[in-house]
């Protein structure tokens, strides 16, 4: 058995080094016929982050045709593990403290997708007009938002909001979190470093979903995040499922 063909997706996706920063330590992976997408930000501050974010999506890139959606995501558990280690080796053997990134990965698979995260990348889902995060940052302003000590709004000027509290490469033991939800026509996926989600807002990012359109929106959110400073780096994935046997879609009458 194979992931049979129930969605049809495209996507689109951007990365721009920002305003400031000279280098760009971000990575994606943009491949909707295989319903795989990732984001990787490199750990800024710290030796060759760039190296990081591409050994992630390097190591997701070659994942085989899957069985089904569990065995999608078992196998790149298994990659991101395997980077760790790498990546964990490859600090020893330059003798610095660590070599890391975030990472988010939108996994499709017939009517289901998966996400898998370590980090404060992110994953929202635009569905009917409505935005809501499908990731929660492994940070410590989210840390201290959900012990109810800090509010949205103070956490967005928090000192330490880029504090985070995992990532690949990170620790000897890599904590993934992982969410599934059933797909349905029309739902749009942001996948995004924090160049973006920490320069433009939710309204302005629902606002550039609902048009339906990957290219357009994936775009306007790049220069948004540009036009507001851009002070890091910044990447954007936009992917769209559309029911391929939706009896509700509008068509031309053969007869005409």
């Amino acid at each position: 058995m194979s992931c049979e063909a129930e969605f049809g997706w495209t996507s689109f996706s951007c990365s721009h080094t920002g305003m400031v920063r000279q280098i760009n330590e971000d990575a994606c992976l943009d491949e909707p016929a295989r319903g795989l997408w990732v984001v990787a930000d490199g750990m800024g501050g710290h030796t060759l982050g760039d190296l990081a974010s591409r050994m992630v999506v390097e190591s997701l890139v070659t994942i085989p045709p899957p069985d089904s959606l569990d065995d999608f995501v078992a196998r790149a558990r298994e990659r991101l593990q395997s980077v760790n280690r790498n990546l964990r080796s490859e600090a020893a053997m330059r003798d610095v403290l660590i070599i890391g990134s975030t990472v988010v990965v939108l996994l499709a698979c017939g009517g289901e997708c998966a996400c898998l995260w370590a980090g404060d990348s992110r994953i929202y889902l635009c569905r009917a007009g409505h935005l809501r995060p499908l990731t929660r940052d492994h940070s410590q302003v989210e840390e201290l938002k959900l012990s109810g000590t800090l509010s949205a709004e103070e956490a967005l000027h928090h000192p330490a909001r880029n504090l985070i509290t995992r990532a690949i490469g990170a620790a000897d033991t890599l904590d993934l979190d992982e969410e599934m939800l059933e797909v349905m026509d029309g739902d749009m996926f942001l996948l995004c470093s924090d160049g973006l989600s920490n320069e433009v807002s939710e309204q302005d990012m629902r606002s550039a979903l609902v048009t339906g359109n990957c290219r357009q929106a994936a775009e306007t959110l790049l220069q948004l995040a540009l036009d507001h400073g851009g002070s890091d780096n910044v990447s954007v994935v936009v992917v769209r499922a559309e029911d391929l046997y939706s009896t509700e879609k509008t068509v031309l009458n053969p007869a005409l």
